[in-house]
């Protein structure tokens, strides 16, 4: 008997030296991938480009003369290798390559985003005075029950959402902070300029989870769908703490990438 190795070397020779062998191959699999594979040829080509949204259910369903059930899961066999995004009431979507976000040792998601073409878009949520609990004081180094700023934002490429970013600081340390919030586009800037404050990451804790209903909402995507979850400690040139910061970045859309430090 020849070994299976040898049987698969022999079948790929074959379907090298028979392309019609390749056409009986594909016709073999489940009726779902044979769609899946047609939908991914489509946006090779592409007859569909990134950000177009594919054709309704019901059209694809006639299309390929199959029912909603079979086209849903050739549709989710693209959403799980990354080639199309699905969001709720808008329809099916081509996705780009997602977004590389380097973790370094300088805060700088606005440039680090300029740098590969993209504008981004910020949309402030809330800017509010709170009381540090014991969490808050714990991360900022701070007593509890002193006044902490949270500033919320929400960013945003092409019109569509990819972060929300909860940004935490002391503000004994930053006197009118909430003014400058409404008017910076940069918090690094925004520190800089005003505070002649330097904002260098100290720690960052990385982890994956489903979004929480509102964070959704907001990321226009599936309740749950997966978020990449940063939560960052920030000092300033002389080591202090000056900010705590809490970021999810839909986990569709977005790479972390880990810098060297060294």
């Amino acid at each position: 008997m020849i070994p299976c190795r040898w049987e698969a070397i022999i079948l790929l020779l074959l379907l090298l030296s028979e392309p019609h062998l390749i056409n009986m191959h594909q016709e073999a699999l489940p009726l779902y991938l044979q769609i899946a594979g047609q939908l991914r040829r489509n946006i090779q080509e592409p007859v569909f480009k990134v950000g177009d949204r594919l054709p309704t259910e019901t059209e694809l369903s006639e299309r390929f003369g199959v029912n909603r059930h079979t086209l849903r899961r050739a549709i989710e066999v693209l959403r799980q290798e990354g080639i199309v995004g699905v969001e709720r009431g808008r329809g099916t979507f081509v996705m780009a390559d997602p977004i590389a976000v380097p973790i370094g040792k300088r805060v700088r998601f606005n440039e680090s985003l300029k740098a590969q073409s993209l504008q981004p878009l910020w949309q402030v949520l809330r800017i509010v005075e709170i009381n540090a609990d014991a969490k808050l004081s714990k991360r900022l180094e701070i007593v509890v029950g002193v006044a902490v700023i949270l500033f919320e934002r929400l960013s945003s490429i092409d019109d569509i959402p990819i972060s929300i970013a909860s940004s935490h600081f002391p503000g004994h340390h930053f006197p009118e902070l909430v003014e400058h919030c409404e008017t910076y586009r940069s918090i690094s800037k925004m520190l800089q300029q005003e505070y002649d404050c330097d904002r260098i990451r100290r720690s960052t804790r990385l982890s994956a989870r489903l979004a929480q209903a509102n964070d959704a909402r907001l990321l226009k995507m599936p309740a749950n769908g997966p978020i990449l979850l940063s939560e960052s400690i920030n000092v300033d040139q002389n080591g202090v703490v000056i900010e705590y910061g809490v970021t999810r970045f839909r986990g569709d859309r977005m790479e972390l990438v880990l810098e060297n430090q060294t």
